[in-house]
């Protein structure tokens, strides 16, 4: 095996570490989407659209990664000395990884809080308005009755 197998396993790491970043950042304009008094549904829809790219990009590079690694797993394995620095530095990518996608789960929980009290708000709000609709035809009928005077000289003997 080439050095440039253990390359591409810490290349794919780093995009993949770069690729959180912007899922991070992503959560971020997320939240304060949601944040806001009045829910922006187009760009909520743009932000989960985006986010939904960014984890079909992860994927695939997850994909990538362990068909890599299967392949040069046994040369890793046999030359650690040769490989010791690349080796250390996949480490690292691998804990920040793990420390991200911490992030990353945290914040799309919170999201998802903020998403169910917008939706909540909203529902509310639908509730309310059919409510208002119902007291106004209830007003509408009641007032064109009121003018309506039942027949006074009708028998009601049989």
């Amino acid at each position: 095996m080439e050095r440039s197998g253990a390359q591409i396993l810490l290349q794919s790491l780093e995009k993949k570490n770069e690729l959180l970043d912007r899922m991070i950042a992503q959560n971020s304009a997320q939240e304060e989407i949601l944040k806001q008094e009045e829910l922006d549904m187009d760009a909520f829809d743009a932000a989960i659209d985006l986010q939904s790219s960014y984890v079909e990009q992860l994927e695939q590079l997850d994909e990538g990664f362990e068909t890599t690694y299967d392949r040069v797993r046994e040369e890793l394995l046999a030359n650690r000395e040769r490989y010791r620095s690349e080796i250390t530095r996949m480490k690292e990518q691998i804990r920040q990884i793990t420390d991200k996608i911490v992030t990353i789960n945290a914040g799309n929980m919170r999201n998802k809080m903020l998403a169910e009290s917008q939706f909540k708000k909203k529902r509310r709000a639908i509730g309310k308005g059919a409510s208002r609709n119902k007291v106004a035809k209830n007003y509408y009928n009641n007032m064109n009755n009121l003018n309506y005077v039942s027949p006074q000289f009708y028998d009601n003997k049989k």
